[in-house]
């Protein structure tokens, strides 16, 4: 797994990384939003959806612990081996949306994480128990790590995806 020097670095990985992931949407047109494809597991629009979804969970898992709530990770009504019903919530909650409207929701999100990220001191970031939220798992990993898996690592997994769904719509 990719790891970072400072929060400066995680923070420019996600603006990389989250500009190329959405520029590979250009040029789907909106009537294919939600084509599925065999060769690919997910819609256009899910894999918007997707992002969306674990990055207002995160944001909202702090957010409730700063505001002295309950945090139920990962979502109230899931657990950690339901992750397909949550999933399905996110493409639920955004299958109204337009392609445009998901790109810019997704930029907005992102655009949000950087001084969500910027209020954290680098210990808080790095070091496991930053959050109780962050170690309410066995795997107690620091809020970078949670941040990466849910940002970074999807955002390249997803741009083949994407490619590879551009490339069989493109042989119909």
């Amino acid at each position: 797994m990719q790891v970072y020097a400072n929060k400066q670095a995680l923070i420019s990985e996600i603006q990389k990384t989250a500009q190329l992931f959405i520029a590979e949407f250009e040029g789907i047109p909106e009537t294919d939003k939600a084509l599925r494809l065999e060769e690919v597991d997910r819609t256009p629009q899910e894999m918007i959806a997707y992002q969306l979804g674990w990055i207002n969970l995160i944001r909202g898992w702090d957010r409730d612990e700063l505001e002295g709530k309950e945090v139920v990770t990962p979502a109230p009504g899931f657990k950690w081996n339901q992750l397909g019903g949550l999933y399905q919530s996110f493409y639920d909650q955004y299958q109204d949306q337009t392609l445009s409207q998901l790109k810019a929701l997704f930029m907005a999100a992102v655009d949000e994480l950087t001084p969500w990220l910027e209020s954290f001191s680098d210990e808080e970031l790095f070091t496991p128990g930053g959050r109780n939220w962050a170690a309410s798992t066995p795997s107690n990993w620091p809020i970078w790590k949670w941040v990466h898996i849910n940002t970074v690592a999807p955002f390249k997994s997803f741009r083949s995806k994407i490619r590879k769904w551009k490339k069989v719509r493109s042989l119909m």
